[in-house]
This record gives structure tokens, C-alpha cells and sequence, in this order.
């Protein structure tokens, strides 16, 4: 069902996260009188100051915005506390919910399971059960329920690309675990409360303004602080990196078309569920990667041309939890919805350069 956000209200996850932010960014530069309605928690799990810079940026915004109708509602707070979610769900009832906010991180998962369990299930599960209850009384209520999965659930497949039709019974890290059962728990209130439901498996985003924790940003901390890089798996490794513009303008477009509502022959709803991956659709060899962002970092005068890179990189082992590969196939989303990410990784490193250097002061 095509659903259009003009004069919507959406409430979004995660909205001072990497992707939240964007996304939130780009709704309120794209669609008259639209509601933006964030949510988040703005913990320390990597430096708020960046949250606060994102979230700064997207109050801005807002203002500019308020002549064609459109406004942001900020609400600092945890999606496991569940009166909390049901009383935005209550007081905004929105049209489109984009769940965005989760713990993430593969290897830090091994080490603080704890946070993992309570965001990316509890918190998911209370989003679900407000969607559910969105409809109480015959209102109209939750029109599309589009949520965050992760390219971790394919786990150390052998098939590549990988497809959502192949089985992701073996997940190799706590993280990919809850993604995949987010997955499940959104099939089963589709089937059970009609909740059109669509999830995303995002394939290693990166750009301006991204998480610390990724390689891209953690290697240009390292190498201009004079510290030494570690590439796993002696560099044998191969991930689908996806610049946050293509991200964003997939998320938005799946958005605006939600599965459709059936009745089965059994007489109960057939689940309106969908599932895509989106990536590039392009791995590019770790080592090709770091030799892109080196000569990106020096074009951009973030370090200097006779910066020793040799001497500041150590080939290590594989960590527990980290695989070999990520390939996205991406055919159904270009299928259902015309659009395939395509940014090259050397533009959208450059981006994310230019942008740290100006972040930093530099």
C-alpha cells in the first residue's frame, strides 16, 4: 500500500543515532508538514558530544522547516520502559514507526550482553505491542512499522550474496541473535495483529557523522593519534560498505510503500512482512579500504604525505563474532522499489574525511 508522509506523523528510534538522525534530517527536508516525533536515549555508549552534535543539527533544521508545516518532538528516554512508549504512542499516535534504536556492536556484545537484551528485544518488543494496541477501538492506527535488522544474521554463511531467502539459524555473536529475533517477533505480530511490517538487514554504514565504534572512524583516531591500526584476519576480509545516503533514501522510499493486508484461506491475516537487504551490493577488500582512507586522510590534510602508514598497521587474527564476508544481494530491492545504493566507497570516504576534519577543528 503506497502511503504518503505529507502531514504524517512518524516517530522515529534512535533519532540522535547515525542512521536516526539522517533519516530524521532528510523527512523533514523532504515532506511538507510532517511530524518528526525522536526518541533516544543518549547513553554513553560511545561520545554523547557526537549525539548532541546530530541532535543539534536536526533542532536547526526543524526551525527552518516550521514555514511548510513540519516539526520535531524530542523525547530523551529508553524504549524498555514501556509506559513511556505507550504514552507517545498515546499522545503523538503515529501514522509510520522507524525503528532505528538499538544496542549495537558485535564485540561488545561478547562483553556487555546485558544492554543488548534489554534494547534490541524488550525495547522492540514494547514498540511492537504499542503498534499493536495502536489499533484499539477500530482507530486506524500504525500504517507501517519499518525496523533496523543487520547483515550480523547471516553469521559465517558460505553463499554470497547473501540473499533473505537463505536460512540464518546460526548466528555467531549475541548481537546478530537479537536482530534475527527481532525478525521473528515482527512476523509473528504481523500474522497475528495484521501490523504491516517491513525489516531492514543494513550492510556496514558508514559517512559523516558516523559511529566511532566502526572501523572507518576507530583507524582515523588511531592513525592521528600515532597509534598502531589492527587489521583482522591478516586483511583477508571483504565487507559491503553502504554510504548513509543510500541508507537514507532507501529507508525512505520503503517507507512510503508498506506490504500489503490479506486474508489467507484459513480466514486469518496473511503477515503483511517484508524483508531487504541494503547495501551496496560491492565488497571491497579491507586492506583496498584502509589504502582508500589513507589517501583520502592525506588529500584532505588530516595527516601529512609522509605519514608512515606501514608502520602504524599490525595484521591480526579473526575476532569471535566477526566474519570473513559481507555481500548484499539487493535484486528484490531494486525490483519492489527502483533504487539500488551506488555510492563508491572512495566518494563516500572522502565525505566522511572532509567532514571529520571540519568536526575536529583541523
Amino acid at each position: 500500500m503506497d502511503i504518503s508522509l505529507e502531514n504524517k506523523t512518524v516517530f522515529v528510534t534512535g533519532a540522535a543515532g547515525f542512521i536516526g538522525a539522517f533519516l530524521s534530517e532528510e523527512l523533514l527536508r523532504s515532506f511538507e508538514g510532517i511530524h518528526v516525533v525522536g526518541i533516544d536515549s543518549m547513553n554513553d555508549y560511545y561520545d554523547v558530544k557526537l549525539k548532541e552534535y546530530r541532535l543539534a543539527k536536526l533542532e536547526k533544521l526543524a526551525k527552518e522547516r516550521e514555514q511548510a508545516g513540519c516539526r520535531l518532538s524530542f523525547i530523551r528516554g529508553n524504549l524498555a520502559e514501556k509506559p513511556l512508549i505507550n504514552r507517545i504512542f498515546a499522545d503523538y499516535k503515529p501514522a509510520v514507526v522507524v525503528n532505528l534504536a538499538a544496542q549495537a556492536g558485535v564485540r561488545y556484545s561478547i562483553q556487555n550482553p546485558d544492554v543488548y537484551i534489554e534494547s534490541n528485544l524488550i525495547g522492540f518488543y514494547n514498540i511492537l505491542e504499542a503498534c499493536r494496541h495502536s489499533y484499539d477501538g477500530g482507530a486506524k492506527g500504525v500504517e507501517h512499522l519499518v525496523y533496523a535488522s543487520s547483515s550480523s544474521v547471516y553469521g559465517s554463511n558460505k553463499k554470497v550474496p547473501y540473499s533473505t531467502d537463505d536460512k540464518v539459524d546460526n548466528p555467531i555473536s549475541l548481537y546478530a541473535a537479537t536482530k534475527k529475533s527481532d525478525e521473528l517477533l515482527a512476523h509473528a505480530y504481523a500474522k497475528l495483529y495484521d501490523i504491516p511490517s517491513t525489516g531492514l538487514r543494513f550492510f556496514t554504514v558508514y559517512g559523516p557523522a558516523g559511529r566511532p565504534d566502526m572501523a572507518y572512524y576507530g583507524f582515523t583516531d588511531k592513525l592521528r593519534a600515532g597509534q598502531t591500526i589492527k587489521i583482522f584476519n591478516y586483511g583477508n576480509c571483504k565487507r559491503d560498505f553502504t554510504y548513509i545516503d543510500d541508507i537514507g533514501e532507501g529507508v525512505i522510499r520503503i517507507m512510503q510503500r508498506s506490504p500489503d493486508r490479506s486474508t489467507g484461506e484459513d480466514g486469518l491475516p496473511v503477515p503483511p512482512y517484508k524483508l531487504y537487504n541494503i547495501g551496496n551490493s560491492h565488497p571491497e577488500n579491507l586492506l583496498d579500504f584502509v589504502t582508500i582512507l589513507q589517501e583520502e586522510l592525506v588529500s584532505a590534510g588530516v595527516l601529512p604525505e609522509d605519514y608512515d602508514f606501514e608502520g602504524h598497521k599490525e595484521l591480526v587474527p579473526m575476532q569471535p563474532g566477526d566474519v570473513p564476508v559481507t555481500y548484499a544481494d539487493t535484486e528484490p530491492l531494486e525490483r519492489d522499489f527502483g533504487f539500488r545504493p551506488s555510492t563508491p566507497l572512495r566518494e563516500g570516504l572522502r565525505r566522511f574525511v572532509h567532514w571529520y576534519k571540519e568536526y575536529y577543528g583541523l
